[in-house]
């Protein structure tokens, strides 16, 4: 097993995740579409290309359409053709229906210009035509086809924001959902995947029914045995003498299991003994790597997304500012209160008038999206890496809500 920070794996690098994977196995088998959610960089992409690859191997057609960079159906449609090209018995039928964008020989042009020429051919009055054409050719391919449509949620939160966008987030789920059960019993099972939830969007659009024929299905942290054991089979793999504990104490650091925040870990420990030219890691770098690495400079690119994407995922500038509070307040003082949740709410009626409400969608964002879990007392941080990061990014500037709330109060 090789130390992996960036990419999804598969195959041999592919770890734990087996009772996960027999269960999303039996779901698409039975013909089930399935909305694959969970937290960032806790490895979707990964058990959802290992399960196509296994599906593979039975003889199924795996497609893979990563559609975070679209910006309206047409261009997702199109991303789903160029997953689809090297599949000819059914890309060459598809491409006979768009005649105009592929005047010379289909078997000429590769996955890329496929998707230029789908692309160019297609506007706003004909994709639903075209899209459930291509969706349809799939449902009656001889194999089963197993298509991957990943970080969906971030594509619906960009149409979301342009001009119609609500109406335009209703048209496209509609017309998915339409598609896919006209060729129910087809070839085609779906999986839709994002780290940006899903449902708390069509929640909050009033639409939740859109999606209500995706079985969900969420992916949650590895076990403290299952990190261990990863950490463990990474280090008989490096070339360096990893001490006894190292792995408890890894696991003791972050808190949770997340696959990358392991891996990472894991290669800044090794990275960090090259650089004091030792050829071991004790226990004692652990703690060092901890705070002047992942929590340092070095450390940003692998935690600043958590930012960017909760920006994403609320869209909304003071609905972000609320969430942004919320969190401060909570990597803080360990706890995000019912108390402390009204006095925020009291605090913003000025600017928001439904204040209150607003906070406790935000509040089911951040759960659902893994920054934040619910306990008897209130909410708090599952990560430990990501609460102690968000202090030290934030945590200096922020004013406790209990101490502006007083000040209001008297």
């Amino acid at each position: 097993m090789k130390s992996v920070t960036g990419p999804w794996v598969i195959g041999e690098d592919f770890f734990d995740r087996e009772n996960e994977l027999r269960i999303l196995d039996q779901r698409v088998r039975n013909g089930n579409h399935v909305l694959l959610t969970g937290q960032r960089r806790m490895g979707k992409t990964s058990i959802a290309r290992e399960l196509g690859r296994r599906l593979e191997a039975d003889g199924w057609v795996f497609l893979f359409a990563d559609v975070e960079g679209a910006s309206c159906p047409e261009d997702v449609i199109s991303d789903i053709a160029e997953a689809v090209h090297p599949i000819r018995s059914i890309s060459s039928r598809f491409a006979r229906t768009m005649q105009r964008w592929f005047a010379e020989s289909f078997d000429e042009i590769g996955a890329f210009d496929f998707r230029l020429r789908v692309r160019a051919g297609l506007s706003d009055k004909n994709w639903k035509e075209h899209g459930g054409g291509l969706l349809r050719y799939c449902a009656a391919h001889a194999n089963p086809v197993f298509l991957v449509v990943d970080e969906m949620p971030i594509f619906l939160k960009r149409l979301l924001l342009a001009d119609g966008g609500r109406r335009k987030v209703d048209e496209f789920l509609s017309w998915l959902r339409g598609v896919l059960q006209q060729v129910s019993g087809g070839s085609l099972v779906l999986m839709v995947s994002g780290s940006i939830g899903l449902t708390p969007l069509v929640r909050r659009l009033g639409i939740p029914d859109r999606i209500n024929y995706l079985d969900p299905f969420r992916l949650g942290p590895w076990s403290r045995e299952a990190t261990i054991e990863c950490l463990n089979r990474l280090a008989d793999n490096s070339t360096l003498k990893i001490d006894s504990g190292v792995a408890e104490a890894v696991c003791e650091r972050l808190g949770i299991g997340i696959p990358h925040q392991v891996q990472s870990f894991f290669a800044r420990l090794t990275d960090h003994a090259l650089l004091q030219g030792e050829d071991q890691v004790s226990v004692s770098d652990v703690e060092v790597v901890y705070k002047n690495v992942l929590l340092g400079p070095a450390g940003q690119n692998d935690l600043i997304h958590y930012e960017t994407r909760l920006k994403d995922a609320l869209g909304d500038d003071q609905d972000h500012t609320m969430a942004m509070e919320v969190l401060a307040e909570t990597s803080t003082k360990e706890v995000f209160t019912p108390e402390v949740q009204r006095l925020l709410g009291h605090l913003y009626l000025p600017l928001v008038d439904d204040a209150p409400d607003r906070i406790s969608e935000v509040l089911d964002i951040l759960e659902h999206d893994g920054y934040l879990e619910s306990r008897e007392a209130g909410y708090l941080f599952p990560s430990r890496l990501l609460k102690d990061w968000w202090a030290a990014r934030f945590g200096h500037h922020h004013v406790p809500i209990e101490q502006r709330g007083q000040v209001c109060d008297g």
